[in-house]
């Protein structure tokens, strides 16, 4: 059987990270009463003198409920002369981005994470195909989103690539807001430790995470942005300062990444007609893309 290399996987599944760990964050969505970036999902981007513009808050699981695009989605998908997403599919063809997530040579994952958790995570690692010499070099945070990532593989059932395959039937033109290698740099600013003590977590609760996924998606499906943030607090309470660690990996992954986005959607804006795709937790609150851009004099308005 080929080995699936655990950088695609990790890839395609990090925004999916970033809404399933996010979610904990409490310093990102903020406090008190529902706010105006708190629901929808499609919403069109406006000024005098440029055609209107589309963003879409995606949810970068695999799974069949949330795999097609609506009517409204690709309608005006259709009428859009760009599609920007958040990282080009064609990215994970290059072979040089499996050694990202590898530890330096001669370093081991066994001694930032010690020999039980390690045991417990190869013996999961290698039934989903995985060498046992590529495992003992991954980097914590991409054995974090191995282990964490147990749902369907099948990238034919994942939004974004259905999004993807139909800009490029209406021959739109294809751009991508994120290098490969800024997604990774993003992973590689978590703190080793936030990255170890989210590891750990993770294969103590694989049964907790997967349940929050379904969560996540009755959220996404009631354009719910606020709730993908929000939830699920309980986890502090069963598990007392993991929080901290949850809020380190949303500030890299979701606020500094929303960032860059904001900043390189700055041109592409002002000509219009561009319809972009990104994960839906990058839209919520004044923190968000939609804030940020109508900080820009652009008028948002929701439409779906």
């Amino acid at each position: 059987m080929t080995e699936m290399r655990p950088m695609r996987r990790a890839l395609l599944a990090a925004a999916a990270a970033a809404t399933v760990f996010g979610a904990v964050g409490r310093g990102w969505a903020g406090a008190g009463s529902r706010k105006r970036y708190d629901k929808g999902l499609l919403w069109r981007v406006e000024k005098d003198g440029a055609p209107p513009s589309y963003i879409f808050g995606t949810i970068h699981l695999a799974d069949p409920r949330v795999a097609e695009p609506s009517a409204a989605v690709l309608g005006e998908l259709s009428r859009s002369r760009t599609f920007v997403m958040e990282l080009a599919v064609d990215a994970f063809v290059d072979p040089s981005v499996f050694d990202s997530e590898q530890l330096a040579e001669g370093s081991k994952i066994e001694s930032l994470i010690g020999a039980e958790a390690y045991a417990q995570m190869q013996r999961l690692l290698v039934e989903r195909g995985m060498s046992e010499r590529v495992i003992a070099r991954m980097k914590p945070w991409a054995a974090m989103l191995a282990v964490a990532s147990s749902g369907s593989r099948d990238a034919s059932l994942a939004l974004d690539s259905r999004l993807l395959a139909a800009a490029r039937r209406a021959h739109l033109r294809i751009e991508a807001l994120e290098l490969v290698e800024e997604q990774i740099a993003s992973f590689d600013a978590i703190p080793l430790a936030s990255q170890v003590a989210l590891l750990k977590h993770a294969l103590a609760h694989r049964a907790a995470l997967e349940a929050e996924n379904e969560t996540m998606i009755r959220a996404w499906l009631e354009g719910d942005l606020a709730e993908l943030i929000h939830f699920p607090s309980r986890m502090d309470s069963e598990n007392p300062g993991i929080a901290r660690h949850y809020d380190e990996l949303v500030r890299h992954l979701v606020y500094d990444r929303t960032i860059l986005m904001h900043h390189r959607l700055a041109l592409p804006l002002r000509t219009g007609r561009i319809f972009v795709a990104v994960g839906a937790l990058h839209l919520q609150g004044e923190k968000g893309l939609l804030a940020l851009i109508e900080r820009d004099d652009y008028r948002v308005t929701r439409i779906g």
